[in-house]
């Protein structure tokens, strides 16, 4: 285990004060933080991921009331979603405010934010006392970090530190909605469902159009080594595992099959452990049942879909 592993608030606190970077437990996935207001830090984000350095960072804040800090004047959807979502698996995009960095934004007009829901996080943030800039803690385009470990396997020492929080109970990262349209668009479906969004601002919600402004957007992403394949039932994951199988197309391990019977819980929250004892077991296949698109299964859809576009580019 990577000797700096810890529990300690404290250590995490001064190793940010200082510039450095500390992975950090969400209910979503481990991120890789750093101080929003040192660009120095930043940066160094973006260089230990190899991450292109347009591609923006999400700002992780104490409390709602936080928000005036980093834009002007907050959307009232913003607002609104805040109030009924936060602390939990939702990110906001709103107007940035001009202090904001560049190298947070990918020198965007908006900013990220979002409240995690995670009692050590939690309590890092609200002593820190400002805002930490925070991907997954994994290499650009790889499958995101749910456990300490994951992290200490993608990163080894290029992090400073790493605030050990156990595993994350949601297992995949946050729905992000970009709160500076009309009507909001949500850009990344995640741990709250779409149609929870929609009921809480009482309106349809837009399907994502324009450039890529916030993670996830990217077509390839959340990718393992081996090749995911996506099957509609269970019945049709299985033929296509035994078909590979038979042509010898899955490797030496032969093909693995995922989701079958899951609930979506369960599902999202083990999705991407799954994916990376499929790497570590030398399977080369990994056909994956895919879920109902409702609720949490939009997430564990586009997870999927991305990760089966092949190598890996958003992280």
């Amino acid at each position: 285990m990577h000797p700096q592993v810890t529990m300690d608030v404290e250590r995490a606190l001064e190793v940010l004060r200082n510039g450095g970077l500390v992975a950090i437990p969400t209910e979503t996935v481990y991120g890789l933080a750093a101080d929003a207001s040192n660009a120095a830090a930043v940066r160094r984000i973006f260089a230990v991921k190899a991450r292109p350095v347009d591609h923006p960072l999400i700002v992780h804040i104490a409390a709602a009331d936080q928000m005036p800090r980093w834009c002007d004047d907050v959307p009232v959807p913003a607002l609104l979603l805040a109030d009924a979502c936060w602390p939990g698996p939702l990110t906001v995009l709103i107007p940035r405010a001009a202090h904001v960095l560049a190298e947070v934004t990918g020198d965007r007009a908006t900013v990220g934010l979002r409240v995690p829901a995670h009692p050590l996080t939690n309590e890092l943030l609200t002593r820190f006392g400002g805002g930490l800039a925070a991907p997954s803690a994994n290499r650009f385009g790889r499958v995101s970090p749910t456990t300490a470990a994951h992290v200490v396997d993608d990163l080894g020492h290029d992090v400073d530190l790493i605030l050990d929080g156990g595993p994350c109970p949601v297992g995949v990262e946050s729905t992000i909605v970009d709160c500076t349209v009309r009507p909001p668009q949500v850009l990344r479906p995640g741990g709250i469902p779409s149609e929870q969004i929609a009921l809480l601002l009482d309106q349809a919600l837009a399907a994502p159009s324009g450039t890529s402004r916030a993670p996830g957007m990217l077509e390839s992403h959340y990718a393992p080594r081996c090749r995911v394949v996506l099957a509609e039932t269970a019945a049709d994951a299985d033929t296509i595992a035994a078909d590979l199988d038979a042509a010898g197309a899955a490797g030496a391990n032969g093909a693995t099959v995922i989701g079958d019977g899951v609930e979506l819980v369960d599902y999202a929250r083990n999705l991407y452990r799954w994916l990376r004892e499929a790497d570590e077991a030398g399977h080369k296949t990994v056909v994956a049942v895919v879920p109902p698109a409702s609720g949490l299964g939009h997430a564990i859809r586009d997870r999927l879909l991305k990760a089966s576009a092949g190598p890996g580019r958003d992280g």
